[in-house]
């Protein structure tokens, strides 16, 4: 039996007079895979456009076991203290690669900001998305924007140096590390380190503290040697206690300060723009594949395929390549 959804129209109303409950109505149907619903879920995305944009999106990952969870919440927290806040955290959960479920317990570990009145908590599954966020994240962006929300995190699943998607959804994106990961500069690896604005050593407290002040000093000087090309603007680091509630000053004045640079000198209207751009090869890419997929003949010439290379065993990329060929010589002939 069809799910029946709420009008767009009804949808469109809650969500600008800031409720939850339409808020979370409306993620639910962008992020739906029946194709019923993404229309209507374009259609929404549609109405909602010209109230988005208006947010500092903030994007956090990190190492395993560095309290992204933690850290998000007390900074949340921190954030909602000036009262003309909102705050909404956008969690990406991993989905299990054997059964597709996740836990989906961020609301559970940010209790406290979850129950905020100016904040919005929303966890959604990966579900086999790559780069470290969800599939529909970017929508459920523009949806939180238009509810009213100024102050947008984005946590990653947090999986390691393949989480640079985030770097097409975030105006900031925040690394977190630990002290005691290793040798700090061998443990720099160019590829997510070099995209983030800010590096803070989560845990820096108790025995842990000199350390962390060492290990800044040891990012500091070799994020030097990482500037950005697209961007003047040096990544700064600093260390916090999350559990303590320390230095979340100090990132929040970084924070600050990227976003008086970036707007004076015109990067953030830029960037914005290339996201825009990313976005719309990525979405047409994936819409055109899927009506060609959903192409009987095609599927079929597909699922040929497929069969002939358990018998031939031939390589499964110049198999695709071929298969892609003749689809594309047959519909030349028709």
């Amino acid at each position: 039996m069809p799910r029946v959804r709420l009008p767009i129209e009804t949808l469109y109303n809650g969500i600008l007079a800031g409720k939850r409950n339409f808020l979370a109505k409306a993620i639910t149907l962008v992020e739906s895979a029946l194709d019923s619903d993404r229309e209507l879920a374009m259609q929404l995305i549609e109405k909602i456009t010209p109230h988005c944009g208006n947010s500092f999106r903030i994007g956090v990952t990190g190492v395993p076991g560095v309290g992204k969870s933690t850290f998000i919440e007390s900074f949340g927290n921190f954030i909602l203290e000036e009262e003309t806040n909102q705050v909404a955290v956008l969690a990406v959960d991993p989905s299990s690669g054997v059964s597709g479920g996740s836990i989906l317990g961020d609301k559970t570990r940010m209790e406290t900001l979850a129950n905020h009145p100016r904040a919005y908590v929303r966890p959604s599954a990966s579900a086999g998305h790559f780069g470290g966020v969800a599939a529909r994240t970017r929508e459920t962006i523009l949806l939180c924007e238009a509810a009213g929300f100024n102050h947008i995190i984005i946590e990653t699943v947090g999986v390691g140096q393949s989480e640079t998607t985030i770097t097409h959804l975030a105006d900031f994106f925040l690394l977190l590390m630990l002290s005691n990961s290793g040798d700090e500069l061998q443990g720099i690896k160019r590829g997510i380190t070099e995209m983030c604005d800010a590096l803070v050593i989560n845990k820096a407290d108790g025995d842990e503290l000199i350390r962390a002040q060492q290990a800044a000093n040891e990012y500091r000087q070799a994020l030097h040697y990482f500037r950005r090309s697209t961007s003047d603007w040096i990544p700064e680091v600093t260390i916090c206690s999350a559990l303590e509630k320390t230095g979340l000053d100090m990132i929040k004045l970084t924070l600050d300060k990227f976003l008086n640079q970036v707007m004076a000198s015109g990067f953030f209207e830029h960037n914005r723009l290339k996201q825009s751009q990313y976005w719309f090869e990525k979405e047409l890419n994936n819409y055109i594949q899927h009506e060609l997929f959903k192409r009987g003949e095609i599927r079929n010439a597909v699922e040929k395929a497929k069969e002939e290379s358990l018998i031939m065993q031939q390589d499964p990329g110049v198999l695709a390549f071929k298969t892609a060929l003749n689809i594309f010589q047959q519909k030349k002939n028709n």
